[in-house]
């Protein structure tokens, strides 16, 4: 059967078109599956902070400038080759490992945690951010050098890596952020090809770690707030309100919610940080199972996305880095909806472009643009 001219015409401008949107993305350094996910995310975040901050418009509006910087991040961030990033990956972990021993040393005290620290023309600054994008580059950056499966000597010095920072930002105390950055360099370590028998070994190692950690490292409140978990009503009006609240504010919501602007566990104020770190049981409260559901799809997509760039790299470093930037996001997620819903400790981790607050958004702002450019800088 013959094709006429003018058909086969058409299927080459249409092919043609393809290519020359898709040269259009690679050239500005946008992935538009990301940037698509993304703003949606953020329509949602200001939509149920407009409701969980009780109309608080001023709020909103500080939330929209801190989504404005972190989007002019991601691109900036993306516009730059994978290999710059490798070159410079020392000197960033480097300067973030300086920051938070001047923390210690010479840091803010606020709300009984020293974690910030003032420089000259930039104000304060929470060096324990850097590291959640420092620590997965660094560890990136080590393996890469090595053949993998990394041995043995390769797992304990990026272990070493993990372990100093780690140590530094727990100290402060800041138990969250603290395992959000064990969590993006122990991630490196696992997409690198571990074998089970390491695996095996470093978790019985874990084992006396852990009792180390409960006696020696952790403060009383942090202690106070694991035990919590297992039975908040031993302390209603104290320790165990939160989960309680939260619990109760989930549970209301039932399939379909309340409806839009008719939470009254946080309208209420019974809801404690329902516009930051709880804003989820807000969010339930008012659109039920069926709008958390819908979030959490638009999570996993947004994670599928990432480690489709990730699995679909040959440059090791790349993929490396790609794949913990991707796993540490899940781990955002997970934590802060299992402390939330009562399944995990209270340890402050704000959930992803929801929560309120301007740091937390940067840092992972930056991270997708890391994958931007490991994603559209095939040839670098």
């Amino acid at each position: 059967m013959s094709i006429s001219p003018q058909y086969r015409f058409s299927r080459q401008s249409h092919h043609l078109g393809q290519r020359s949107e898709a040269t259009l993305w690679q050239r500005i350094h946008i992935d538009p599956w990301l940037t698509l996910l993304l703003l949606t995310v953020c329509c949602i975040g200001l939509t149920i902070l407009y409701s969980a901050s009780t109309q608080n418009t001023s709020m909103v509006l500080r939330q929209v400038v801190s989504y404005g910087v972190a989007f002019v991040v991601m691109f900036t961030m993306a516009q730059i080759p994978p290999s710059v990033y490798r070159t410079l990956t020392p000197v960033f972990y480097m300067l973030g490992l300086i920051l938070l021993v001047l923390v210690d040393i010479i840091g803010e005290v606020r709300m009984g945690a020293q974690r910030w620290i003032r420089l000259p023309g930039f104000g304060s600054v929470q060096p324990s951010e850097f590291m959640k994008l420092g620590m997965p580059m660094m560890c990136a950056w080590f393996l890469a050098k090595r053949e993998l499966p990394p041995s043995l000597s390769s797992v304990a010095i990026t272990l070493g890596l993990i372990v100093v920072p780690v140590i530094l930002i727990a100290k402060e105390p800041d138990l969250g952020t603290s395992i959000l950055v064990a969590a993006s360099g122990i991630f490196v370590l696992f997409l690198a090809g571990l074998s089970w028998r390491i695996i095996s070994v470093a978790v019985a190692l874990a084992i006396p770690f852990v009792a180390f950690a409960w006696n020696f490292l952790l403060h009383d409140y942090q202690r106070t707030r694991v035990l919590t978990l297992f039975n908040p009503e031993a302390d209603v009006q104290g320790a165990g309100w939160n989960i309680i609240q939260s619990k109760t504010a989930i549970g209301s919501g039932g399939l379909t919610g309340k409806g839009y602007l008719d939470g009254t566990q946080s309208h209420l104020h019974f809801l404690p940080e329902g516009h930051t770190d709880f804003i989820i049981a807000a969010f339930s409260e008012e659109f039920g199972l069926l709008g958390v559901i819908l979030l959490m799809f638009i999570y996993a997509c947004l994670l599928t996305r990432a480690l489709y760039i990730a699995f679909t790299h040959t440059d090791t470093y790349s993929r490396l880095l790609a794949g913990a930037i991707a796993m540490s996001f899940f781990v955002y997620v997970f934590v802060n909806v299992g402390m939330v819903g009562g399944i995990l400790p209270v340890v402050g981790v704000p959930l992803p472009f929801i929560s309120y607050g301007g740091t937390a958004i940067v840092t992972l702002m930056g991270g997708f643009g890391l994958l931007m450019s490991i994603h559209t800088h095939r040839a670098s």
